[in-house]
């Protein structure tokens, strides 16, 4: 009997340790080889992989999403010499973007775009995970894109919209026209954007000088080279081949485009020394005052010069900025005018809500949920980033019950998710309605609620969403206000989506536009 408690004690400790040890080889599958990997697509080809499946006429986005229907919300992909994992449910989704795989998943794969168009690197968007991107990001979050900066801002926003609505009416002032509203919006969110920044404004005539037309146009094509697949981003020995040219293509954009930012870093630099300013932070800076006044002047900590952090990270804010919200914008009154009664609606809050015998203001948009619906409604289907930026994993994790090792680059498919039939009922269905039944109304795009995140989720989120979406509502809120809109003999919309960054729609958006309010409103903008 003396025994007995010690023997006891002996198998309760034996115990302990096998419960241990059964716990860390769970946790060590990995390195113990029973680790389980996520399902791979079939179809890999020698050296390169699964690239061949993703060519072709379709986007990206909606091929991966057939892949998911039949390979499930979680599979592997071989994308050259990389190995990838793709994600399209809210499960899976939350699973990287909480937890420890925040952390693990807040990195970003070296590109081709970053080191040729980026500034070598320079760009935070496109920067690792590491103190250089926390200190870009944080400067840029907080001295340009928070609450009570952007309500400092809010003349910009307001002046800009203003003039552009004067400008359509007074070409459709006298009879019906057709106008390029695809043009009128891109116009309007570069020049809110670049007056932020760089204290400019753009004509937005057809007739604008050439060196403005050209920046524009170099602009676009740094966004059609942001989104375009550079081969030796998948195999990197290939690089000096430059299958396909983008590399040299990046090469001469960035030269065209950094002209233009060095003139205008010049002229700032120089505007400080006549004026003889050492601090630049009050309300009415631009952007690239700011940043003159808080970045160290020469080379910094990170190895990069003040001057190519500041020029990368003006190119970067434009280059997301403006292209997004401008398409946001095209594929909402698209989806509008596709809806007649949709569209009938939100007019008829306008009306209620605001009247007609003053415009539409900011401050009114917290009193129009139907528009605010048509905004979410129209994210949902088409998010600003259909796949998620790319991530790499930066050791190795799980995803649910899958072992994903460290190098891994992510891919989300917010397109896949925000389509989801088990969430969304008639899910490829434009329905601003759904927003008001319960189980929706208090899904905000935050990065939260993770079967709408819109704008991505987690420490890589995109910081602008409030500008996005003050500039989406006010922009529209002040078009449907001012204009009677519809399309040429009550043609359908055409939405085919081309590729690029931000699933842009293929044919510009002409409607026919008369003006609904009276002639002295549109004056007195």
């Amino acid at each position: 009997m003396y025994f007995l408690p010690h023997l006891l004690a002996l198998l309760v400790s034996w115990f302990l340790v096998l419960l241990v040890a059964v716990k860390y080889k769970i946790r060590s599958r990995a390195s113990s080889g029973t680790s389980i990997s996520a399902p791979k697509a079939p179809g890999a080809w020698p050296f390169i992989g699964h690239l061949h499946l993703l060519s072709g006429q379709l986007p990206v986005c909606r091929t991966l999403g057939l892949m998911a229907d039949k390979y499930g919300p979680i599979f592997q992909l071989q994308l050259g010499s990389h190995p990838a994992i793709v994600v399209s449910s809210w499960e899976m989704i939350k699973d990287c973007f909480s937890g420890a795989n925040e952390k693990i998943f807040a990195s970003r794969p070296s590109m081709a775009v970053g080191k040729y168009l980026g500034y070598n690197g320079a760009v935070f968007a496109l920067a690792p995970y590491g103190p250089y991107w926390r200190d870009i990001r944080k400067m840029v979050t907080l001295e340009l894109l928070t609450n009570s900066r952007l309500e400092k801002l809010k003349h910009v926003r307001t002046s800009e919209v203003n003039c552009c609505i004067k400008e359509l009416y007074s070409n459709c002032s006298n009879i019906d026209a057709q106008l390029n509203l695809s043009s009128w919006f891109e116009n309007i969110t570069c020049n809110i954007i670049i007056r932020m920044l760089a204290g400019k404004r753009f004509s937005s005539s057809v007739t604008g000088c050439t060196e403005e037309m050209h920046f524009k146009e170099s602009i676009k094509k740094a966004l059609f080279l942001g989104g375009a697949f550079v081969f030796s981003d998948a195999i990197p020995s290939l690089e000096w081949m430059d299958i396909g040219g983008n590399i040299k293509a990046m090469k001469q954009t960035f030269n065209e485009v950094d002209t233009v930012f060095d003139s205008w870093l010049k002229e700032h630099i120089q505007k400080r020394k006549d004026s003889h300013i050492i601090n630049s932070t009050d309300d009415q800076s631009d952007f690239i005052d700011v940043m003159l006044s808080t970045l160290p002047e020469g080379n910094m900590d990170s190895g990069y010069d003040r001057d190519a952090v500041i020029k990368a990270t003006t190119l970067i804010l434009i280059m997301t900025a403006s292209e997004s919200t401008a398409e946001t914008l095209i594929w909402a009154l698209s989806l509008l005018l596709n809806d007649t009664r949709s569209l009938k609606l939100a007019q008829d809050e306008l009306d209620e809500r605001i009247g007609r015998n003053r415009w539409v203001e900011e401050s009114d948009i917290k009193n129009l949920p139907y528009l605010q619906a048509i905004i979410k409604e129209t994210l949902r289907l088409y998010p600003p980033g259909p796949l998620s930026g790319p991530r790499e994993a930066i050791e190795d994790c799980y995803i649910g019950k899958y072992h994903i090792k460290k190098g891994t680059r992510l891919i989300v498919n917010l397109w896949k998710l925000q389509r989801d039939s088990r969430i969304w009922e008639d899910s490829n269905k434009f329905k601003p309605e759904r927003w008001f039944v319960k189980e929706h109304m208090n899904i905000n795009f935050r990065g939260q609620n993770f079967e709408y995140i819109p704008f991505s989720s987690g420490r890589r989120m995109c910081p602008g969403l409030l500008f996005g979406t003050q500039v989406v509502h006010l922009t529209l809120a002040k078009l449907l206000h001012g204009f009677n809109i519809s399309m040429p003999r009550d043609d359908p919309v055409d939405l085919s989506e081309g590729v690029g960054i931000a699933l842009p729609k293929v044919k510009s958006l002409q409607p026919v536009l008369s003006p609904r309010l009276a002639v002295e409103l549109y004056q007195s903008l």
